[in-house]
């Protein structure tokens, strides 16, 4: 079987024929994405009165978007042109190249529109879930020649946020895997490969992080508001432009495992020092002071990375001030200390 469709369609700069089926916030966004780089997006819900309505929706929002500053000045025209309302799944399906599959997060669900997918689409193609947690693994069983199936996690709000996460299942095609992670790049998104485990990496970490907020909140130790005000405008504020791994080789990993000592004292045993720290230390790997950590490092450029991280920060922190609070979270921490 063939997975060209989409390679020979990105080679030529060409305009591909697209699917996505359900058109709520997440499928609306993906669709105007796909409709905004030229694609031809046919949009199928459980009925035509619920896609036409989405339609309509998409087109208030880019034209809003557009008059924002958010979207380009001829965005309402461009999705007018390139979103089409399809009266079921097999006229949204039919001669389709890339299928999105953004229906929602149940099992039952997904079974049923992916088995009325792989019934409708072309035998090649390509059918990525935008699934955020369901290993890839489970879904792929509701799917004909499985091996044209993936995940591509995209992040909410798809329109603006840049991460999209690629998982491959199980007999998942690197044909396949190649040409949707060109496909999503060339939509000004960073597709990153990941591994098929519930939640993938982005999941994974965000409900770590929310689970420990969580028990903060219970222990009684600060508020939910007290918590946001901590994230957003301490470490949080860093995950902007680096990843834990980078903050931790620009901290020092000698600090964090003296963190790791006090917490794991007071907490027990889930703050234990993760082992690939205490390895790097032992080999006197320390992050940017010694040269290498869990990242490597180019030494020459350290003095450039700490001007762009301390740039970074100042403009974010003037975004910040500029933008104000959140309009529905406004005033929640006001004589919160920090």
């Amino acid at each position: 079987m063939s997975f060209r469709i989409i390679s020979a369609a990105l080679d030529s700069e060409s305009p591909l024929e697209c699917a996505v089926i359900g058109t709520g916030y997440m499928g609306g966004g993906i669709a105007q994405v796909l409709a905004l780089h030229g694609h031809r997006v046919r949009l199928a819900d459980i009925n035509v009165e619920r896609t036409q309505a989405s339609r309509e929706r998409l087109l208030r929002e880019g034209e809003a978007y557009a008059g924002a500053g958010l979207f380009p000045a001829d965005a309402a025209a461009v999705l007018a042109e390139n979103l089409v309302v399809a009266e079921s799944y097999e006229a949204a399906l039919s001669d389709t190249a890339y299928v999105a599959e953004a229906v929602p997060e149940r099992i039952a669900i997904k079974q049923a529109t992916l088995e009325a997918i792989s019934a409708g689409a072309p035998a090649d193609a390509v059918i990525g879930s935008n699934t955020s947690s369901i290993p890839i693994r489970e879904l792929s069983e509701f799917v004909d020649h499985p091996q044209r199936f993936l995940g591509v996690h995209w992040m909410n709000p798809a329109p603006f946020i840049p991460g999209v996460e690629i998982i491959p299942g199980p007999h998942a095609d690197e044909a396949v895997l190649s040409a949707s992670t060109r496909l999503i790049d060339s939509l000004g998104k960073v597709a990153t490969r990941v591994s098929d485990s519930a939640g993938f990496v982005s999941n994974r970490l965000q409900f770590a992080l929310y689970a420990e907020a969580a028990r903060i909140v219970e222990e009684g130790l600060a508020s939910p508001a007290e918590v946001d005000a901590v994230v957003s405008s301490c470490f949080g504020f860093r995950l902007a432009f680096f990843g834990p791994f980078a903050i931790g080789d620009m901290a020092g990993l000698d600090v964090y495992a003296g963190s790791y000592e006090t917490l794991e004292r007071e907490f027990g045993s889930r703050f234990a020092m993760p082992e690939p720290v205490r390895e790097a230390i032992s080999s006197g790997n320390l992050g940017v002071k010694t040269g290498s950590g869990l990242l490597p490092i180019d030494q020459d450029a350290v003095p450039e990375l700490l001007k762009y991280r301390e740039t970074a920060y100042a403009r974010l922190s003037q975004l910040r001030q500029e933008l104000g609070e959140p309009p529905a979270f406004r005033n929640q921490h006001s004589n919160t200390e920090i």
